[in-house]
């Protein structure tokens, strides 16, 4: 791991001085074949409550969407009514994905000029959207791939929506979205970086090179942009050479380009949070046993239920600041493409170095299965 001199204090300064004020994340949006499918997927195995409804009985005639919460996550999963729609479109190229990360922001329209002035592209002029549960200020500008970055301006609720009233979902403890991973072209890495610092005034966190990050077969190259806060925090991949196909190539070919690849949510017990989404269903990454006898040589005094642990396959890893504990789902769709992570952390601020080899190792095997590796 490489971490630049000064980037946290540099970082914090900046914060203090920021003309690109952000608040977090507002919303992620799902462009998905079957929205109804997709809402009861995220409703049944994580906990997700469907709060609205957007679509042809709401007088939106082109889509359906399904406003979903946890915490502080808000999920809008959406489907096309046709097969000419942008929607239909996207999924036909990239199967189920994130279309949008979607910002939230004091001025939107502000933001949205000030992108521009520094080089963003747009997706959507600014527009409002009012209804009995609110208003909200909209615009959108082009990021990698396919993806956009909404900015919303807004006071409580995501507007647009038929509220619902859920008794039916069971939350598994997900607090709030700690990170969203992009995978990227080889070379387009630095670029997108160069992008967010510009446009965003973000600062790299870390970096982490294909030494840092490789196994026998396959190696890939990343970094980390932030907001100098922790609210907001970016890490973007890109391949690297290898005897064998990467995650990160086997990403690019069934996505047909850049997006993102997996989303990081916090729970305070990730012990309870795993232990639900197993008996719900949800498959996580598996790692031998010998991966066990290196943690509790490396991290003696972690105080967990090591049982527990070894039994859930949770990962665990520790830096300057404390430690943290992790696990990452199989893939959601039938393409190897976007997956969840789960992640506690006790202090820690890093990523989960220290278990690369072993969750690049356990994504192989998952490769080799489906003979792309």
């Amino acid at each position: 791991m490489k971490v630049d001199q000064g980037t946290l204090a540099r970082a914090r300064t900046m914060a203090t001085r920021d003309t690109f004020p952000i608040k977090g994340f507002s919303h992620l949006e799902w462009w998905v074949g079957n929205a109804f499918q997709a809402a009861q997927f995220f409703r049944n195995l994580l906990g997700f409550r469907i709060v609205g409804y957007r679509g042809p009985e709401t007088g939106t005639r082109e889509t359906a969407s399904y406003l979903l919460e946890q915490g502080q996550i808000r999920f809008i999963v959406t489907g096309a009514m046709g097969p000419d729609h942008p929607v239909s479109e996207h999924v036909h190229r990239h199967g189920p994905g994130i279309h949008d990360v979607a910002i939230q922001v004091p001025d939107a329209e502000a933001a949205f000029e000030i992108a521009l002035e520094r080089g963003a592209d747009p997706a959507d002029k600014p527009h409002a959207i009012e209804d009995d549960r609110g208003r909200a200020v909209i615009a959108a500008i082009q990021a990698y791939g396919d993806t956009i970055h909404s900015f919303v301006e807004r006071e409580g609720e995501i507007p647009g929506f038929e509220p619902r009233e859920d008794t039916i979902a069971r939350p598994i403890g997900l607090e709030f979205v700690d990170h969203v991973v992009a995978n990227v072209e080889l070379g387009k890495m630095d670029y997108w970086v160069e992008f967010y610092e510009r446009v965003f005034g973000f600062t790299l966190l870390r970096h982490f090179d294909d030494e840092a990050i490789s196994t026998k077969y396959t190696a890939l190259m990343s970094k980390v942009v932030w907001d100098g806060t922790g609210i907001i925090k970016l890490p973007i991949n890109e391949p690297a050479a290898g005897l064998k196909r990467s995650q990160i190539d086997e990403y690019l070919q069934f996505y047909r380009g850049p997006g993102v690849q997996h989303i990081a949510m916090h729970t305070s017990d990730l012990l309870t949070t795993v232990g639900h989404t197993h008996t719900r269903g949800l498959e996580t990454l598996a790692v031998p046993a010998t991966y066990y006898e290196d943690v509790w040589k490396r991290m003696p005094d972690v105080d967990v239920d090591r049982k527990r642990v070894e039994e859930l396959q949770v990962l665990l890893d520790q830096d300057e600041g404390g430690y943290l504990l992790q696990i990452f789902s199989r893939m959601l769709q039938d393409r190897p493409t976007v997956f969840f992570e789960f992640i506690e952390r006790r202090g820690a601020t890093g990523f989960g170095q220290g278990n690369f080899k072993a969750l690049f190792e356990a994504i192989e095997r998952e490769q080799a299965k489906r003979g792309n590796l």
